[in-house]
């Protein structure tokens, strides 16, 4: 199995995680998310970096039909098994809190779990949070176009937009190719 996270590093989520505050992203994207879901006639979702999992709270007023979840996030000890794959994966404000040289085993981890659609967002800039060795809690500050490239190597892209401070990205999964000799 390849390394998402250290051991080191997931004590300091695990602590950031206490924090009432910490991980309210989700409910910021959880109208969109809910409209894609709906044109895609989505019934599934792996919540990936699913913090307190207020996604899921957030998009069951949202959705007209029954949901089944999955929570993934390595900080949580009830939703820390690696995840099987699923129709539809939300990572909502998680990327940028990866250990950057782990960065390329998520992603990768990111194409194995999406079966079919996902929903990205990424903060670019500084977190208002840090970590208890004093890093700021966005250890990735990098633009759309740092980003891009190694999403879209995994990925097909359906959509981009930019929000304030960051970026949001539906994708799917990139689909196979027959080399014919």
């Amino acid at each position: 199995m390849i390394e998402l996270i250290t051991d080191a590093y997931r004590a300091q989520q695990a602590q950031l995680h206490q924090n009432p505050d910490y991980g309210t992203a989700s409910v910021h994207f959880a109208p969109f998310v809910a409209d894609v879901m709906q044109a895609l006639n989505a019934t599934e979702l792996l919540d990936y970096g699913a913090g307190k999992g207020r996604l899921h709270q957030a998009l069951t007023p949202l959705l007209k039909w029954p949901l089944t979840v999955t929570h993934y996030d390595p900080a949580i000890p009830e939703w820390s098994a690696i995840p099987e794959p699923s129709n539809f994966v939300t990572c909502i404000d998680m990327l940028e809190h990866v250990e950057p040289p782990l960065i390329d085993n998520v992603l990768d981890d990111l194409q194995r779990v999406t079966a079919g659609f996902a929903v990205f967002t990424v903060h670019t800039g500084p977190a208002m949070k840090k970590l208890a060795d004093g890093r700021n809690a966005h250890l990735i500050q990098q633009p759309p176009a740092w980003w891009l490239p190694t999403m879209l190597a995994r990925f097909e892209l359906v959509q981009f937009n930019r929000v304030e401070n960051g970026f949001v990205v539906v994708v799917q999964k990139m689909a196979s190719v027959t080399v014919v000799a």
